[in-house]
């Protein structure tokens, strides 16, 4: 019995003995404080059908399948099933972005096709595994998220979903540390170029045309389907209305206005991307108008949230020095009386100082200095004269004494390790 056999007959997966899905095949996953080859009896106790190991356990049970390396299992098996299912997939990275483009195109293409698309942010090698082994049997499409924080990564992960069409947000400042500074960055996300180039059934670069880098690193890519505000196959330019993104596309002649619930005017890109994807996969103008128009964001990724006492733009899944940059200015244009909470930037590296002066630099810029506060050690390091915090539970003793704010527009931005959506209890 193989691994992708014992999937075929249970079609569920199971990694963790606390939630065991009756009738999976349990992987015994190994981390830095866990390894699941201890568990692997209690799984099959527990209604696990199979049990994947690659360390020797204390049983005969003819239920545990034996392999060389657990991980490498769960990845082959995926790729395998990926491979029986013969549906398009389309990969998607880069340094910002990336979960609120797979939910635009899960929105989309999912009014004409039956689509499965990434859970949360299972984006790494063990959720992209574990995505396409999620996949149902009657879908038509996917759309798999891959994220990275060093080089190598990605090329791992495209060889793992072997997507049809690929596309890239961006290269921002994101996992600098990892990536070695900004070129390591546009290196290690072009791996999803370098695959597409090399792989031996043409594969579809969506393309941003007006990203100058973009367009010099997929230019060897078979084929391309562009979207871009001057020269391209989807042709779109932004409208005005509000802080919430909107543009027009032009489609057969016909111009489209798309209303989004998105805040911020660097979502213009992610909204047009959405229709140029929909687009070639033919689905009907007015439908891809519909879908990102009735698209509403959430987990914690600019979301607004009305509270009894504030309205709140919660931002707090991911922060790096592009995309808190972005929301701030974009905030500041439209809010110049809103307080903003700042939480610190993780994975900086040696650039960690110089980034996180910078974002203070840029708050005292826009003319929010005097309502911004900031949390965390890294900020605690800056020139900033404002308030700051260690943490949330510091912060928020003080509002206790203090009061919290009210009758105000608020930003909470910061990395998913400073925890700001905590701070929402009391706003």
């Amino acid at each position: 019995m193989s691994p992708f056999e014992a999937f075929l007959s249970a079609k569920r997966i199971s990694t963790d003995t606390r939630n065991i899905i009756p009738g999976s095949v349990f992987f015994a996953l190994k981390g830095a404080r866990f390894n699941g080859n201890d568990f692997a009896l209690q799984a099959l106790e527990q209604g696990a059908r199979y049990a994947v190991i690659d360390e020797e356990v204390a049983s005969n049970d003819p239920r545990l399948v034996r392999v060389d390396d657990v991980l490498k299992a769960l990845q082959d098996c995926a790729r395998s099933y990926r491979r029986q299912l013969g549906i398009p997939i389309i990969g998607l990275t880069g340094s910002n972005g990336k979960t609120t483009n797979k939910e635009l195109f899960h929105a989309v293409l999912s009014k004409k096709y039956r689509v499965h698309a990434t859970k949360g942010n299972f984006n790494n090698h063990i959720g992209v595994p574990l995505t396409l082994l999620a996949i149902p049997e009657n879908a038509e499409l996917a759309v798999v998220e891959m994220g990275a924080n060093h080089q190598g990564e990605i090329a791992e992960l495209a060889r793992i979903c072997e997507p049809n069409v690929a596309y890239i947000t961006n290269f921002g400042k994101a996992h600098l540390e990892g990536f070695g500074g900004v070129e390591g960055i546009i290196k290690g996300k072009s791996e999803l170029y370098d695959y597409m180039r090399a792989a031996k059934d043409s594969g579809l670069i969506l393309l941003n045309a007006d990203d100058p880098i973009q367009v010099d690193k997929s230019a060897q890519c078979h084929q391309h389907y562009s979207f871009g505000t001057r020269k391209a196959d989807v042709l779109w330019r932004p409208l005005v209305r509000g802080e919430f993104a909107a543009i027009v596309f032009e489609f057969e002649n016909q111009e489209y206005n798309v209303q989004s619930q998105l805040s911020g005017y660097f979502n213009q890109q992610n909204i047009a991307a959405a229709v140029a994807l929909g687009l070639h996969f033919e689905v009907e103008p007015d439908a891809i108008v519909e879908a990102i128009e009735e698209y509403t964001p959430s987990m914690n990724r600019v979301e607004w949230r009305t509270t009894p006492n504030n309205r709140v733009l919660l931002d707090a899944y991911n922060a790096n020095p592009t995309s808190m940059a972005l929301s701030l200015e974009s905030f500041a244009k439209w809010h110049k009386d809103g307080l903003v909470v700042l939480g610190d930037m993780f994975e900086l590296g040696d650039a960690s100082k110089q980034e996180h002066e910078a974002i203070v630099q840029l708050v005292e810029s826009l003319g929010l200095g005097e309502q911004c506060i900031l949390v965390g050690d890294h900020f605690g390091r800056c020139a900033w004269s404002g308030l700051h915090f260690a943490d949330v539970a510091e912060l928020a003793n003080y509002w206790e004494e203090k009061g919290a704010p009210k009758d105000a527009s608020i930003l909470l931005k910061g990395s998913r390790g400073i925890a700001l959506e905590r701070l929402m209890d009391q706003l």
